[in-house]
């Protein structure tokens, strides 16, 4: 099971403890990249910062099940002793800046995101911020920071469940460069990339470490994220970067298991921006988009010991208005058994768009039960955040 941490993995001065772990990250490295590239990469910018294995070691211990994205972002900014090595290259500095979103203490997604939220955000346009959408989910008051440290009011001018973005409109032009968007598809394993967040002066180099499908628990699928090594703390919102200077990603997640092979490397994952392009006129002119939208149950689930079991259910939704419980085990979709999230939300969505009745078959109390599920557009549920 793929593990998230949303807290800043750190060491707190385990010296002892993360020197033991070196010999550990440098086997996954020369497994991941092999024997031959070992030494380049020994001689290479980015080993030289090896408070990287104290970054990995803390990210362990900082680790919680993927449940929801990240509330509120670390009181203390990144500590560079615990970061990759940066490349030295600053120009994409003043394209990125900081997301600050206020949201009312009655919204649904404060239990679990926070009322009080801040992130990174890359200008897409003169008064456009692209940025990771959970900052911004049900947001009232939004504030956009320059690098130069210009607060300029904004607002929400879209938001997207299915991919997870968000955009800000911001009420004056923000003082720096736009970064254009990129060809997301084109990155393959192993491509060198940057990325960069609010208050860095410089870009770190990263790796493209795999493009495997990432389920989340909140009902969310993405068939080809970008996951990204080593993996890096200011990742909320960040600027995914390519060789030729376009915006290829958003950042969204640290996690635990980022490669497909071998298993258990540490990394973050990245939105693909080809996934903006289809609906980014849309979401500027609705705030949502309006075609393809999936049907949504409100329910979380997880894997436990090979069954995906309901572990919560958002109160008023469409699976609690069916009866659907914490504990309760998916079974299948229909009469289609469903082997693990990434497949139950697949056969889900296949029983058409938002408002399609979706046939559940649970084991509820010992006993095998179809429970019919009338879903909904996830953005009918959530308070309309303030500016769309």
């Amino acid at each position: 099971m793929v593990q998230v941490a949303w807290l800043s993995g750190r060491c707190n001065n385990q010296d002892t403890v993360c020197a033991s772990s070196r010999g550990i990250v440098y086997a996954g490295i020369a497994t991941l990249i092999g024997e031959s590239d070992m030494a380049s990469f020994l001689k290479s910018k980015t080993h030289r910062a090896l408070g990287l294995f104290a970054l990995c070691l803390g990210l362990f211990s900082a680790q919680v099940q993927a449940q929801t994205p990240p509330g509120q972002p670390p009181a203390a900014a990144p500590d560079p002793a615990t970061q990759p090595a940066a490349t030295g290259i600053s120009k994409y500095q003043s394209a990125i800046v900081q997301v600050a979103a206020l949201v009312p203490r009655e919204a649904q997604s404060v239990a679990t995101l926070g009322a009080r939220r801040s992130g990174s955000g890359v200008i897409i346009g003169e008064r456009l911020v692209l940025t990771i959408g959970y900052l911004l989910l049900e947001a009232d008051q939004v504030a956009v920071i320059s690098a130069s440290g210009k607060r300029i009011p904004g607002a929400v001018a879209g938001y997207d469940h299915a991919t997870g973005f968000g955009l800000v409109r911001t009420a004056l032009p923000v003082d720096g460069v736009v970064l254009p968007l990129g060809d997301s598809d084109q990155l393959k394993e192993r491509q060198k990339v940057l990325t960069q967040g609010h208050g860095e002066a410089e870009a770190t180099e990263l790796m493209v470490l795999s493009r495997k499908p990432f389920a989340g628990s909140w009902e969310y699928l993405l068939e080809k994220p970008i996951y990204t090594f080593p993996p890096v703390n200011n990742w909320s919102g960040s600027a995914l970067i390519a060789e030729d200077g376009s915006l290829v990603g958003i950042g969204s997640l640290i996690l635990n298991d980022a490669a497909d092979q071998p298993r258990g490397v540490p990394g973050n994952l990245f939105v693909p921006v080809n996934l903006l392009k289809p609906i980014l006129s849309e979401l500027l002119a609705d705030g949502r988009r309006k075609s393809n939208v999936q049907p949504w149950l409100g329910m979380t689930t997880e894997v436990v010991r090979g069954n995906l079991m309901v572990v919560r259910v958002s109160k008023d939704g469409p699976a609690d208005a069916a009866g659907v419980e914490p504990g309760d085990i998916v079974m299948g979709v229909g009469p289609e058994r469903v082997a693990d999230q990434a497949d139950f939300y697949r056969r889900v969505w296949q029983a058409g768009p938002a408002g399609a009745t979706v046939a559940l078959r649970l084991l509820k109390g010992g006993q095998v039960r179809d429970v019919p599920v009338k879903s909904i557009d996830r953005m009918d549920f959530l308070r309309k955040p303030s500016g769309v």
